[in-house]
């Protein structure tokens, strides 16, 4: 079944020094761009973090330091990963939970300003998990009745999980073709940010997810306690995290 697109969507996977999203940087990406014509387009680049690749790491996607250290940074390359992906929806595997949100980061500490504004995601996983509760693997063996070589290479995950969703989409009849039902489908909760420091409650309004004012409403908060802010602002938080903080301000301080 071939997907049903509105617009583009790109595929992505990212290959990083670790898992930290707020400290850990990518070494590669790739991208994978569906366009609704049935057009395609792909692009993968290997890119230098600038900071060291723990060995405990290239064991598990064999790059190593020196394979990257000729390699242009995330700040010289992302203007064109933004230009690739900027009018796209976004699919990955786990990507709602760690690909988007490292992204995220890796964009903002490159001046580029990211968001999902007018864009969904679809997180292959999830759709993977909910249905059969395997791993990308044995999505792919399951799905496509391939074996995954070259796993943990950013190329061929990118590619198996464009597979995976379209067998998907053959094996489910109850799963729809369209991908902003699917970004619903794969959504886990309803976050304002990406590493879920801030969601939404019932009444659609900003709480905070973590810490002492778990659960109590980010205006309510900002009101009470103001120092709070200035405390997240300095504090070791994911910089997407800061941004929509800082909006969630901003908006009350306009609507005075």
């Amino acid at each position: 079944m071939e997907l049903k697109l509105n617009k583009p969507i790109c595929f992505f996977d990212l290959e990083t020094t670790g898992i930290d999203i707020g400290k850990d940087r990518i070494v590669e990406i790739s991208i994978f761009k569906v366009f609704p014509n049935g057009n395609k387009e792909s692009k993968t680049w290997l890119v230098n973090p600038t900071i060291p690749i723990p060995p405990q790491t290239t064991a598990v996607h064999g790059i190593t330091d020196e394979k990257v250290a000729n390699e242009p940074t995330f700040n010289e390359l992302a203007t064109q990963v933004y230009n690739m992906i900027k009018d796209s929806d976004l699919a990955g595997f786990n990507s709602d939970r760690f690909d988007i949100p490292l992204l995220a980061e890796e964009m903002l500490r490159a001046g580029v300003d990211f968001d999902m504004k007018g864009r969904v995601s679809v997180d292959v996983q999830t759709v993977f998990h909910k249905m059969e509760e395997r791993t990308l693997g044995a999505a792919h063996k399951f799905y496509c009745g391939k074996t995954l070589e070259n796993a943990h290479s950013a190329e061929a995950d990118t590619m198996a999980t464009y597979e995976i969703l379209k067998a998907q989409l053959d094996r489910y009849p109850e799963l729809e073709n369209d991908m902003k039902l699917l970004s619903e489908f794969t959504t886990r909760k309803r976050i304002a940010d990406f590493a879920g420091m801030i969601a939404f409650d019932k009444d659609d309004e900003e709480i905070f997810a973590f810490g002492k004012h778990k659960g109590v409403k980010v205006n309510k908060v900002l009101e009470t306690e103001p120092g709070y802010f200035s405390w997240m602002q300095n504090a070791d938080f994911p910089l997407y995290t800061k941004k929509v903080l800082t909006a969630i301000k901003l908006r009350k301080l306009n609507t005075k």
